[in-house]
């Protein structure tokens, strides 16, 4: 119970209650002292007239009258003049005196404290005003255990009241949370869990009916995004039946085609001059059909593998790759430059981070050779304490304005012809599992420039802002 929302509301509502009434009980132990001391000068002062009414009176009746006004000695002044109207033995000495002739409100709760915490047989005198102005002033001394007693009763009473009304309060308090906020938060949260358990069924979304304008808020907030992922659901659902319906397609599209690219070789060996015309256009085509049915069907695994991370020399991998590269083209149509640190050491998966280089100076291959003019692609590499940086640039036309628009979006982002657009995609979500990111850093007339930014840590570097951002030319020389 008292880990429940109602249950510590209670405990908190007696706590302030009784909080509150602490305060209370300071001033008002404070005035029923001075209502106490006030009414004994008062009393004494009734006592002192008997002495003016028979100026003879026996021991026995003075003694009597300051047994019942509670006091040991009762002194008048008027006209200046000290007379002491009844006296009687005086068991201690006079420890303090209080004067009651309109005293501050911090000097009676002082007082009050002081007489609460004495535990002390002390004998104190009193100074106030007579009423109906019976002279200039009166002074009495009585002992103090009487008024401590009394004010302890007093506060025991008042303590004993407080309770029962912080108790009451909170019992009501806790009635009105369970009703108004806990009741209608334990039902958000069990719809909650039946729409976890069925998000495709729609009868399962919330309609506000909450009456407390911040529930209704929250329910109509969650009747929003529940309508939403229901359709988003819905909609991957169907493209999950598309995708495998487009695999397979695609599986049986390139079976057909490997056969027919095995016919076309021997197509190429004819004599027949238009065969041998048209019979490489038919091969290209071929065999970017067959590449189109591969990229789908490598773009369309879900269970691409998680990086296995391991210290890999970046210089030995971008060397491989560059040499490989060499070998399919002519030096005079694309130059190829390596420029890594010596030993420098990254953690990541090499063979990931091999097809991300290889896509990405394929790329930079194709787009030279399709301007015939000679070219450069460089793989450049850098490291600082949060990251290592590789950069591959070249030297070509530059991205069209619509291939920047969709770059990282599948099937929208190709630029070549025939291309599908997924070779960056894949390796963006590479780039991804390592925790890092691909960016385009520049692109124009002069050239393109990819950077690719792995982390050191294991915390995953944050997004930018934009898609196309400076180059970081301060990290790379």
């Amino acid at each position: 119970m008292f880990n429940s929302l109602s249950g510590r509301f209670l405990i908190l509502t007696i706590i302030f209650v009784m909080l509150a009434e602490v305060f209370i009980f300071v001033p008002s132990v404070a005035r029923f002292r001075q209502d106490y001391l006030l009414e004994r000068l008062e009393r004494a002062q009734i006592a002192s007239l008997a002495l003016e009414a028979d100026a003879m009176i026996t021991a026995e009746l003075e003694s009597e009258l300051l047994k019942n006004a509670d006091v040991y000695n009762v002194v008048l002044r008027r006209d200046e003049a000290r007379q002491l109207a009844l006296s009687s033995p005086i068991p201690l000495p006079v420890e303090a005196t209080y004067d009651m002739r309109d005293p501050s409100a911090w000097v009676l709760i002082r007082d009050a404290m002081m007489t609460l915490f004495s535990t002390d047989e002390e004998v104190i005198r009193v100074v106030g005003n007579p009423v109906q102005d019976g002279g200039l002033l009166i002074e009495i001394t009585t002992a103090q255990m009487p008024l401590r007693e009394a004010m302890l009763a007093y506060g025991r009473n008042v303590l004993i009241l407080s309770a029962i009304i912080s108790i009451i309060t909170a019992a009501l308090l806790f009635v009105a949370v369970r009703f108004l906020l806990v009741h209608p938060i334990k039902s958000l949260v069990e719809h909650m869990e039946r729409y976890a358990a069925a998000p495709e069924d729609a009868r399962q979304i919330i309609s506000p009916t909450a009456s407390v304008s911040e529930l209704r808020a929250a329910e109509t907030a969650l009747q929003s995004m529940e309508t939403q992922l229901s359709g988003a659901l819905r909609q991957k659902g169907r493209l999950a039946q598309l995708g495998g319906a487009v695999a397979k397609v695609s599986h049986d599209l390139r079976n057909i085609l490997t056969s027919a690219q095995l016919f076309t070789d021997r197509i190429e060996s004819s004599e027949d001059p238009l065969v041998k015309r048209m019979a490489p256009k038919l091969v290209g085509s071929i065999t970017r059909a067959v590449n189109l049915c591969e990229t789908t069907l490598a773009f369309g695994r879900v269970d691409e593998p998680q990086p296995t991370l391991t210290r890999l020399d970046l210089q030995d991998l971008v060397d491989e790759l560059l040499e490989g590269e060499r070998l399919a083209v002519d030096d005079r149509d694309v130059a190829f430059v390596g420029d890594v640190p010596v030993g420098m050491m990254i953690r990541a998966d090499g063979e990931q981070i091999y097809r991300v280089l290889s896509n990405l100076v394929r790329n930079a291959r194709q787009a030279i050779l399709a301007t015939k003019e000679p070219g450069e692609i460089a793989i450049r590499a850098a490291e600082d304490d949060q990251s290592w940086c590789i950069q591959v640039s070249d030297t070509g036309p530059g991205l069209p304005q619509k291939a920047q628009e969709h770059l990282f979006q599948p099937f929208q982002g190709g630029v070549r012809k025939g291309g599908t657009g997924l070779g960056l995609v894949i390796a963006s979500d590479l780039i991804r599992g390592h925790g890092g990111r691909l960016e385009l850093t520049k692109t124009d007339g002069a050239g393109t420039t990819f950077t690719i930014h792995l982390p050191k840590a294991n915390l995953a570097l944050e997004p930018l802002d934009v898609a196309v951002a400076a180059p970081a030319e301060t990290h790379l020389t």
